[in-house]
Parts: C-alpha cells; sequence; structure tokens
C-alpha cells in the first residue's frame, strides 16, 4: 500500500494523467492541472484511502472522475468572460465615442437593476466568485443565486437592446411574418 502523497503520486499518477487527459479535450495543461486537484483532495482525506491496493487504485479514479466532473460542470455553470474594452474596438474618434456611449448604457442599465440583482452580477462577473462562494457571502441558497444571475442578465439584455429591440417575455424572437 501507498502510506504517503509521495507514494500515491509516483505510484498512480501517469495512468490518472491518462485518464482525466479524456476530461480536457486533450489539453496535457489542464489534465496536469485535475491531477494536482486529485492530488490535493485525496491529501486532504489521506484518512479515508482504503488499505488494499485495489482499492486504493478504485478510490483514486472515483475522486479523479468527480474532479473532472467538477471541471466539466465549471466550464458549463460560468460563461466564457468577456472583457468589456475587447468588445469594442477602438480606432477612431468615432468607435472612442460609440465605446463611452457603451459603457454609459451599459451603466444605466446595471442601475436600474435591484440592488440584490446588482450585488449578483458584481459578485460572479466583477469579483470572480462561483455560485457556490456567492451564495455563502450572501447567505442565500445556490439556486437563488442562479435565478437571480438568470433574471439580471435577461434584465440587462432587455435593457440595453432597447425599446426597438425587445424580445417577448418568453425569450424567444418573434414570429417572422411569412411570405
Amino acid at each position: 500500500m501507498a502510506s504517503t502523497i509521495n507514494d500515491i503520486h509516483t505510484q498512480y499518477s501517469q495512468v490518472l494523467l491518462g485518464y482525466l487527459n479524456g476530461f480536457t479535450a486533450a489539453s496535457r495543461q489542464s489534465a496536469e492541472d485535475l491531477l494536482q486537484e486529485t492530488m490535493i483532495r485525496v491529501w486532504r482525506h489521506m484518512d479515508d484511502l482504503p488499505s488494499e491496493p485495489e482499492h486504493t487504485r478504485r478510490w483514486l479514479f472515483i475522486v479523479a472522475r468527480n474532479v473532472g466532473i467538477d471541471a466539466i460542470r465549471r466550464t458549463r455553470v460560468r460563461p466564457i468572460g468577456v472583457e468589456l474594452i475587447d468588445a469594442f474596438p477602438s480606432s477612431s474618434e468615432d468607435d472612442i465615442t460609440e465605446t463611452v456611449v457603451a459603457l454609459e448604457s451599459l451603466r444605466t442599465a446595471i442601475g436600474s437593476l435591484s440592488s440584490m440583482h446588482q450585488r449578483i452580477l458584481t459578485e460572479l462577473y466583477f469579483e470572480g466568485r462561483s455560485t457556490r462562494e456567492t451564495a455563502q457571502r450572501l447567505g442565500v441558497p445556490v439556486g437563488t443565486v442562479k435565478s437571480r444571475a438568470f433574471y439580471a442578465l435577461q434584465s440587462l439584455r432587455r435593457s440595453m437592446a432597447g425599446p426597438d429591440n425587445e424580445r417577448p417575455r418568453g425569450g424567444r424572437p418573434a414570429a417572422r411574418p411569412r411570405r
């Protein structure tokens, strides 16, 4: 039996790295990050490590699978961030004016949200916290954070689109007339 984290790493890291590579779209660096997270979890739960080698191997793969699934969930839950400055290329004065107008429109739209919706968006998108961290900080359930973030973003989209481009409440565009 591998008795220390170093022994476990030496004995199982290569096979676990190959397994975790399947969770990362063949990105070696991402697989190595997942292996590191797996080893941290193993180290934190060394008391749960089975004493028999075959059980140890199974347990390690379960920990690795959980780490991989958590990584996939994180990428699905949190959208890829977009920097506002990157969204508005600036090469002329007209572009700068448009950027200023867009940023002011965004500030106004955020200001029109309820204080709780503003707080949720600040925690998630400006502070970079996860839904779980945000829920803990605000003392609300994770589902409430997700729901409030959804409705806050929906409200922002409507506000930014303006009255001419608003979608119906159901979120789908209005049906186009047939020709």
